[in-house]
């Protein structure tokens, strides 16, 4: 059975999903899967919302950074309840398997039920923040709702540097509490998260024809879980462009190998899953040698079983090393052709800078047990013979703690007189413990569930720092239902937790006095 949106509650989606519970949620969502929304092109459905909501007496406003804010008036007697804020981001992160023939610029996205998940095939699923903007639409579209004055507030351009809630005009909003409705954890209650900034390094280079005699092999890393650099990081899952690149340097100190392009990562905030690598060997017994490897191998066979010997080597490595994290890591090789390598003196300085830079946890809070104060994640890397680039994001829960960071990494590459930019920042969500809306919350889950929630700091950028730092005084929390692989194919989140998401979102409009 397939969920048909109705004209007075929910926007036209030819996205099919099975029945499941709450209909009034995840009809929406089967329309965010319609829509392609990729960070900076959410222009299409903001626009589609934009018309739905005036169609339904609604107030909009598009700011000058994008974001769709819609008024909704209180239900009768609850005039003059304090307004609030409901917060998700219209974007989400576009990432998919190699291989699998989905334009995120075009296609829908196709969710299935498995076991009790609704998840995508190969792709991201977008529940991150589909299913925070589709429990929004509801409350929108609900006649029969308690609550006060309401103010919905859709952001652009999240997962790409949080474009919208670094441009947003906050003198349009009026309310002093705010629901963010982006975090991936059911039964916590989160009050605070890191802040962060990029550093993206650029290098040109000089396109050097390949030695004579040389075959270009192509390699593959493939098999990482990848995740959520942030919510993920501290799993110590597997980095590919990490991996290949120490598999790399230990090649050149074997064969006289020829670095052509290295590639992996597509997204800055997410952990990569895979990276490839084209590289060149001696394909005759007589191909000059590189003369800084001593009695590099020079043959056909030597150098072609090398290569294939040593990738086999590093696949049992890796597998043990990543056991029980990342067990399906796999290293392939296959011949290929290239017309240009790097020169050599860019090639050292790519693979020696890369193997030394960080990523990874590098503090853990001591303020907050169990909760990572610093990290750093390589998430992106393209280079080619005539030049590339590579991109670090870096967060904190302390500005000053993301800033030192940022600047060893940015000292690094300064060796080699690569040009690095730091920028992007943005500030962290600081903890408020006595938070009145806080209180409510607990309050009203406890009431409902019979149970106690939990409270919870995310390593990872919420837009609430900056939100708040454009309307003073305000009142945050978050919360959202499970989800699983966020940033990654096979992204996945929990039915019934969305169900109880609903039923909680109502529940604390109502109890808003």
């Amino acid at each position: 059975m397939s969920i048909r949106p109705s004209n007075e509650s929910a926007l036209h989606s030819s996205v099919a999903l099975p029945a499941i519970t709450p209909q009034a949620v995840w009809t929406h969502f089967a329309t965010l899967c319609r829509f392609p929304r990729p960070s900076k092109n959410e222009g299409p459905l903001r626009d589609h919302l934009r018309q739905w909501a005036m169609a339904r007496g609604l107030i909009t406003v598009v700011d000058g950074a994008g974001n769709l804010i819609v008024r909704k008036a209180a239900t009768p007697g609850r005039e003059r309840v304090p307004t609030v804020i409901l917060q998700a981001h219209l974007d989400m992160v576009c990432e998919k398997n190699d291989g699998v023939p989905h334009d995120f610029t075009r296609d829908p996205i196709e969710p299935i039920v498995r076991d009790g998940w609704l998840t995508a095939s190969g792709t991201t699923l977008g529940a991150d923040n589909g299913i925070g903007v589709a429990l929004i639409l509801a409350v929108l579209a609900g006649d029969a709702l308690a609550h006060g004055p309401i103010e919905a507030l859709l952001t652009v351009d999240e997962e790409a540097g949080m474009g919208g809630a670094r441009g947003l005009d906050g003198g349009l909003l009026t309310g002093r509490l705010l629901l963010n409705l982006d975090t991936e954890e059911w039964g916590q209650f989160y009050l605070g998260c890191a802040g962060g900034m990029d550093v993206d390094v650029r290098r040109t280079g000089t396109p050097t024809a390949p030695p004579d005699r040389y075959t270009a092999w192509r390699i593959d890393l493939r098999g990482l879980r990848g995740g959520h650099s942030g919510v993920d990081i501290h799993e110590q899952r597997g980095n590919a462009i990490k991996l290949l690149v120490r598999l790399l340097c230990d090649l050149r100190r074997q064969l006289p190998l020829r670095l052509a392009t290295l590639r992996g990562g597509s997204a800055r905030n997410a952990l990569p899953r895979e990276a490839f690598a084209v590289v060149a060997v001696p394909d005759t017994p007589d191909a000059p040698n590189r003369p800084d490897v001593p009695d590099a191998p020079g043959g056909s066979r030597d150098a072609s079983a090398t290569l294939v010997d040593r990738l086999a080597d590093w696949q049992t490595v890796l597998r043990q090393e990543l056991a029980g994290i990342d067990d399906d890591v796999t290293l392939a090789c296959a011949a290929t052709t290239v017309s240009a390598v790097m020169s050599r003196a860019e090639e050292a300085i790519w693979l020696d800078s890369l193997q030394a830079a960080p990523h990874g946890v590098h503090r853990m809070s001591r303020r907050l047990p169990g909760v990572v104060e610093t990290s750093n994640n390589l998430g992106i890397v393209d280079l080619r013979p005539d030049g590339g680039h590579c991109n670090f994001m870096v967060r904190s829960l302390r500005d000053s703690g993301s800033q030192a960071l940022a600047a060893e990494i940015a000292s690094l590459f300064a060796l080699s007189e690569s040009q690095v930019a730091c920028s992007g920042h943005y500030p962290g969500w600081t903890p408020a413990a006595d938070s009145p809306l806080l209180t409510l919350c607990e309050q009203v889950y406890r009431q409902r569930f019979g149970e106690q929630s939990t409270r919870q700091v995310i390593h990872a950028g919420l837009e609430c720092g900056l939100i708040a730092a454009k309307i003073p005084g305000l009142d945050i929390v978050s919360f959202g239902p499970t989800i699983h692989g966020a940033h990654a194919p096979g992204e996945a989140v929990d039915i019934a937790s969305v169900d109880r998401c609903w039923q909680l979102l109502q529940a604390i409009l109502a109890a808003v006095a």
